[in-house]
């Protein structure tokens, strides 16, 4: 696989991770403007997404690859989307953060979202050094993703409580879907790359 797509996927991963924090801290710290411009870079994750897929078709269509080039390229093409979803889960959380959900949480549910933020954080640094080489967190993330269910049920049931007006609850209630959802895909994206090390070892 061409060297400079690789470093072009390494690069989303490292957007995704960077658009999941600042959406994070936009959406606890009431700052609108910068859920804004998250909202609006997403818009440039997609059109770089779109240019990495048609690389990697190109190099399809050159029907120079080997076997193991294949392999890699198909992989590649599988991974795209789950960076695509996931920085678009990035942009549903900043555009709560335009809309000062933030300010109107509970501080229970609030510094909930933080830690969620800080555990899909970390999967997806732990996903990214993968990718890149470092090593395969395939373990790690199943262990770490676990804290974020758990997680999950405690927002869950902190909007139950009913301490929160029912338009809110139902966004919190989203949240926490976005921040679980997020985690699934940087395990997904943990599997494929292990797998694509596994074919490379074959």
């Amino acid at each position: 696989m061409n060297p400079a797509t690789s470093e072009q996927v390494q690069r989303l991963f490292a957007e995704v991770t960077e658009a999941l924090s600042r959406a994070t801290y936009a959406l606890l710290n009431a700052d609108t403007e910068l859920g804004q411009a998250v909202v609006d870079d997403d818009q440039r994750v997609d059109d770089r997404v779109a240019a990495v897929e048609e690389d990697l078709w190109n190099e399809l269509h050159s029907l120079s690859a080997q076997v193991q080039d294949l392999r890699q390229l198909v992989g590649m093409l599988l991974v795209l989307p789950e960076l695509e979803r996931s920085a678009d889960l990035a942009e549903h959380i900043a555009q709560r953060a335009v809309f000062g959900l933030g300010g109107e949480m509970t501080p229970v549910s609030r510094g909930i979202v933080q830690r969620m933020s800080e555990v899909a954080v970390d999967m997806w640094r732990a996903a990214a050094d993968a990718y890149a080489g470092a090593a395969s967190h395939a373990l790690e993330l199943h262990e770490t993703d676990e804290e974020l269910d758990i997680l999950h049920g405690r927002l869950t049931a902190e909007v139950s409580g009913g301490a929160m007006p029912p338009a809110v609850a139902a966004q919190v209630t989203l949240l926490a879907r976005f921040y679980e959802r997020i985690g699934d895909h940087a395990v997904n994206l943990s599997r494929r790359v292990a797998s694509l090390e596994v074919g490379e070892h074959l």
